[in-house]
């Protein structure tokens, strides 16, 4: 629309959305102003190193779009250390619906063989990609043998990624249309009914926290293992650990757990973040918790989340008796899709979000570790605030390419803007809302819709996301570092939960979080534990504060402060 037409017209071009004064944005490029972008903050709330961003996973979104004939694309922006992301259209806007059909059609076929298609072709592709990782010999490769692996790296990095897509997008497909569906044959039921019948499965998330839950159950039964966690601060276990026979044992079963289940970091796929292998401190935070607990049966509990859910199956069947053949064929084939959605949902994120990510970042730390000893760099993780080009050059010309200004420059750039709010949205405003169709929904789904008002100022509203009432102090965790002050029966506060927070859920009474939807991982992680869960409020890590005694209402989504 031309800049010179007047307000009676029809259409108004939108407006470039401000910059707050403390956050300049200049453009990666020139039409990027043009396309309306989000802050990631669901899966990266705090800002985000170079070399994370250098292995973004837009560009694997898109082939798997493309294979999917998703009518949309994306892509990506590093905004003054935030990770920002668009949506729009990839194909010409007279093709959108075409398309759209062509994709419902592709993507129903794959939610009916969601749980086969994990099983028997993706898993096996990602488990390739692991083998491929730790069968390289890093620190006796060669340099241009190293480069060379980097270069694989990062293609099977897109393979590896690309296998993620393919399987989420039918995969939050599957739970949100057996949820529409149950919602039309039991009207009364509503959502959070549905969902019910997708717990107690367990999975890769609960499957880590149940072992170390049992972990737990070991130190307990050691008077000398308890002393030892209860008096050392969790930097400082490990190493006290040995002290006694009893402590020389649990050590082996700790490095066995971590061996296994070791790979997560504190933040979500943030490559400067070691893992729990590296760095066990969050573990042990956990299991201090979790032996505050003495008399709790965590595998009770489980259990009878897991009957409550075949109940609750067969009261389904039993009232869809009387319903026409393809309406119980289509709720038994929605129903098997979506449990099975449930557990891949996490399944995946262990085997590729960190299971691939921690080999990244160890072929990274490799580079890291040459540099940081030919003095280029000042130490290895350094690495991270590089590019990937950027390491290329330096080794090409080792040692003689300096970088350690470079790389303190950008971690002292990162310090500054963790101190300031990033603005949800840049770029231009969109000219309406996205198309309803089915995938669109269950993306909503996943990251939620804005919360209404609260109807008093004691209050915050979000997504009702696992049901029941809990009442407790709040604990507002802003990061896992933070996690210690979570006490059992506390109600954990943040701005988003990724599996690396699972070990929580043990201990707190609810969950409410700033991002996410019915689909996100707090709220599966939440209904598998059965504890109450209010996602999406926008603002509950800013208008609750930290000790407040408050209500969770994972029915209704909303938060009374008392």
């Amino acid at each position: 629309m031309a800049a010179d037409e007047t307000m009676s017209s029809v259409h108004v071009a939108p407006a470039p959305i401000p910059a707050p004064p403390n956050f300049p944005v200049t453009w990666e490029r020139p039409d990027d102003e043009r396309l309306f972008w989000t802050h990631f903050r669901m899966h990266y709330p705090r800002p985000v190193t170079p070399m994370t961003y250098a292995f973004s996973f837009h560009h694997a979104f898109n082939l798997a779009a493309a294979h999917y004939e998703l009518p949309i694309r994306v892509d990506a922006r590093r905004i003054n250390t935030y990770y920002y992301w668009s949506v729009f259209p990839g194909v010409p806007l007279d093709e959108i619906a075409s398309y759209g059909r062509r994709a419902e059609a592709k993507l129903g076929a794959a939610v009916g063989r969601l749980r086969d298609l994990w099983e028997t072709e993706w898993l096996p592709q990602v488990r390739q990609h692991l083998a491929f990782w730790d069968s390289f010999d890093r620190q006796n490769a060669t340099l241009p043998a190293l480069l060379a692996h980097l270069d694989e790296t990062l293609e099977r990095f897109t393979q590896a990624w690309t296998i993620h897509f393919d399987l989420v997008f039918p995969m939050y497909l599957a739970m949100s249309l057996f949820e529409e569906l149950y919602q039309e044959v039991f009207p009364d039921g509503g959502a959070a009914e549905a969902y019910r019948l997708l717990q107690g499965f367990g999975n890769t998330s609960v499957e880590t926290d149940r072992a170390l839950w049992e972990l737990s159950r070991k130190a307990l039964a050691s008077p000398e293992v308890r002393q030892t966690i209860q008096e050392h601060p969790p930097g400082k276990v490990l190493a006290a650990l040995p002290r006694s026979p009893a402590g020389q044992v649990f050590l082996g079963e700790i490095q066995a757990y971590l061996s296994v289940y070791g790979r997560r970091s504190t933040q979500y796929i943030e490559l400067a973040e070691p893992g729990w292998i590296e760095d066990p401190a969050p573990v042990i935070e956990s299991l201090k918790g979790y032996i505050t607990q003495p008399d709790r049966d965590l595998v009770a509990e489980q259990a009878a989340l897991s009957a409550e859910r075949e109940r609750l199956v067969a009261a389904a069947r039993a009232h869809l008796h009387h319903q026409p053949e393809p309406v119980r064929a289509q709720f038994a084939t929605l129903l098997s899709a979506a449990q099975a959605a449930t557990v891949i949902s996490e399944d995946h994120t262990f085997w590729i979000d960190y299971g691939a990510m921690h080999r990244v970042r160890l072929v990274l730390l490799e580079f890291g570790r040459r540099f940081a000893e030919a003095g280029v760099l000042d130490q290895p993780n350094d690495i991270f605030y590089l590019t990937l080009d950027e390491v290329q050059e330096t080794a090409a010309a080792l040692p003689s390419l300096n970088r350690r200004q470079l790389a303190g420059a950008r971690r002292a750039e990162m310090e500054y803007f963790r101190t300031i709010q990033p603005p949800p949205a840049l770029g231009t405003l969109p000219p309406g809302p996205p198309p309803s169709d089915p995938f669109g929904r269950a993306i909503g789904k996943l990251f939620g819709a804005p919360p209404e008002p609260p109807t008093t100022p004691q209050a915050v509203r979000g997504t009702a996301a696992s049901r029941g009432i809990a009442r407790g102090t709040a604990r507002v965790v802003r990061s896992l570092a933070e996690a210690g002050k979570l006490q059992p029966g506390d109600i954990l506060v943040t701005e988003t939960t990724m599996p690396p927070w699972t070990p929580l859920f043990a201990i707190a009474a609810a969950v409410v979080t700033d991002t996410g939807g019915v689909l996100s991982h707090c709220a599966i992680v939440a209904r598998e534990y059965g504890i109450p869960a209010v996602v999406g409020t926008g603002n509950a890590t800013s208008a609750i504060q930290d000790g407040q005694t408050i209500e969770v209402d994972g029915a209704t989504g909303m938060v009374r402060i008392l």
